[in-house]
């Protein structure tokens, strides 16, 4: 089986790059597209699935990854699964024993970072000056629920201790993070529903 990763970002890769691996262990193959952006990735994705979808092998699967930002979550997911149908590709929550779903469309909310105070355990590997108590914080006990900005919450926390002084390289941090996140235990709703659809394709597989 072969998974082709669609993201919007390189911090994105980065994490995945770091977490794939580890989940699909090693009988899956993948790679991961980076768009230059959400409004890249919405914009050239109908021509890519289309592109795709007269040629695509029974073992591939999509797995589409987009921020929410402060996109209506519902609205997004439904324009992305349009685009997916539209290409004449099956999308998992519509796909028949007959006919195995082709796309998984799956959003960070509200933006990747969030995956990443889902997991303070992780945080504090990469990041041992933080506090162990930071997800215990009001503002951060629902990680998907943090408000002004997930990326310049962490940031800030960071940098109250010393980190990232320069500001936040949203890269390095991603790499710095996955490498010790443990997908099981990770307090965000979004990150859990991602982290599902694969260990779905897996079974599957």
């Amino acid at each position: 089986m072969y998974i082709q990763f669609y993201t919007e970002e390189l911090s994105a890769e980065a994490a995945l790059r770091e977490l794939l691996p580890r989940i699909l262990g090693s009988e899956i193959d993948f790679d991961i597209h980076v768009f230059q952006g959400k409004t890249d990735l919405l914009d050239k994705l109908p021509m890519r699935l289309h592109a795709l979808a007269n040629w695509m092998p029974n073992d591939w699967r999509i797995v589409v990854v987009v921020d929410r930002d402060d996109d209506d979550c519902l609205l997004l997911k439904q324009h992305l699964n349009q685009i997916a149908a539209d290409a004449g590709l099956t999308l998992r929550n519509t796909s028949v024993t007959s006919q195995p779903f082709q796309v998984i469309n799956r959003i960070a909310v509200e933006e990747l970072e969030a995956w990443f105070f889902g997991d303070i355990p992780a945080l504090r590997a990469a990041y041992p000056r933080l506090s162990d108590s930071l997800g215990e914080r009001r503002q951060y006990r629902d990680p998907d629920a943090i408000t002004g900005g997930t990326w310049e919450a962490l940031e800030r926390e960071l940098q109250r201790m010393g980190y990232h002084k320069g500001g936040l390289q949203k890269i390095v941090l991603a790499r710095d993070v996955a490498r010790y996140m443990i997908p099981e235990r990770n307090r965000s709703r979004s990150f859990q529903t991602f982290y599902s659809a694969l260990k779905e394709i897996i079974c599957i597989e």
